[in-house]
């Protein structure tokens, strides 16, 4: 019986050790914080960029950009920075512009993400997706931003062998959107507001080899702040029922998660037109990649690989984005700014 009793008591505890949880990300922590001005001529005061998750593009961009071009390669995850993508099928100039993502007050969770979409209201099926503004970068260093958007990259901080910027700068905190020695994933939960929409949800998830997987949490047909929840339907919790391998342990990264955005679908036979809704957070529950242990040798000290081939995948994203944001410059420089025809000022003024 005492024996039994032993069992019973290691069984409790050892079960909630088995697997870790952490907030992958917080949008109560990605509020603008910061005036980050793109021009000479921008006098606006109010902040529209997010301290912690800003990042300078303009590095990698060549030497053939003036400096005010440069100015506009920084943006961070600062929500009203996210984008909205439609499927092909709806987009329309209308739908495109009255597609995007806000800051929300929410008196239950404090600033949330709101996110509002044109649907088509015609009978086909149709997606959107909002995703963050770059590729959030898994081995950024640690840096110190100015008022004025200037980063500093801390000293000897290579973001690799030490706490990354989108990390979780604390244990217990949310993460920018990036966990790493992440094995395989238990759950997922998504602190989600519903307005009884009868449309889809699903949580993007990318790994260390770049794979994009969407992981259907629910439909948002119900009235006020819900957690829709996914469990792993292939997730064994009897070790010995597992299957083992052995794996190298370098130069293999150490296996992370990113948030990739989420995914809402409408269906064709729903309610189209406007859709509504507020995200607060997504959490994940996962085993342990790797454990923690003292190596008699550092290898990326020495051969530095991961270094490398973080580096080079990071610039190339710094490239792709930078082209990008000057491209969106140049066409808004080439806009007209004369008012409509139809404006009420430029009647009063022929008038």
């Amino acid at each position: 019986m005492k024996r039994m009793l032993i069992l019973v008591v290691i069984t409790m505890l050892a079960g909630p050790l088995f697997a870790e949880e952490g907030v992958l990300i917080d949008f109560s922590i990605l509020t603008a914080d910061i005036v980050v001005r793109v021009s000479e001529d921008d006098t606006s005061d109010r902040p529209n960029q997010n301290r912690h998750t800003l990042m300078d593009f303009s590095q990698n961009a060549g030497g053939s950009y003036t400096a005010e071009q440069r100015r506009v390669m920084r943006t961070s995850l600062a929500i009203e920075q996210w984008t909205v993508d439609l499927a092909s099928s709806s987009q329309t100039v209308e739908s495109i512009g009255l597609s995007y993502t806000r800051e929300a007050p929410s008196k239950q969770h404090g600033t949330v993400m709101g996110l509002r979409v044109r649907f088509p209201t015609e009978p086909f099926n149709s997606w959107a997706i909002v995703r963050p503004p770059f590729e959030i970068p898994a081995f950024e260093p640690q840096a110190t931003v100015r008022d004025d958007g200037t980063i500093e990259p801390a000293e000897g901080d290579d973001g690799i062998t030490s706490t990354s910027r989108f990390e979780s700068q604390e244990e217990g905190q949310p993460a920018y959107g990036v966990i790493k020695n992440v094995g395989t994933i238990k759950s997922v939960a998504v602190r989600v507001y519903g307005l009884n929409f009868p449309h889809a949800l699903s949580t993007i998830l990318i790994d260390n080899q770049g794979n994009r997987k969407n992981v259907f949490m629910g439909y948002l047909e119900y009235d006020g702040w819900g957690e829709l929840i996914w469990t792993n339907p292939q997730y064994i919790q009897e070790v010995r029922n597992r299957d083992v391998r052995l794996y190298p342990l370098y130069p293999t990264s150490t296996p992370f998660i990113k948030f990739g955005g989420f995914l809402v679908q409408r269906d064709a036979a729903k309610t189209g037109g406007d859709f509504i809704t507020y995200f607060k957070d997504v959490r994940i529950i996962y085993d342990l990649a790797v454990l923690d242990t003292d190596r008699d040798i550092d290898d990326e000290a020495l051969w530095g690989i991961i270094q490398t081939r973080e580096t080079a995948r990071k610039n190339y994203e710094m490239t792709r984005f930078g082209q990008a944001q000057v491209l969106r410059y140049l066409e808004q420089q080439k806009q007209a700014t004369e008012l409509p025809f139809d404006h009420p000022s430029r009647r009063d003024e022929e008038q």
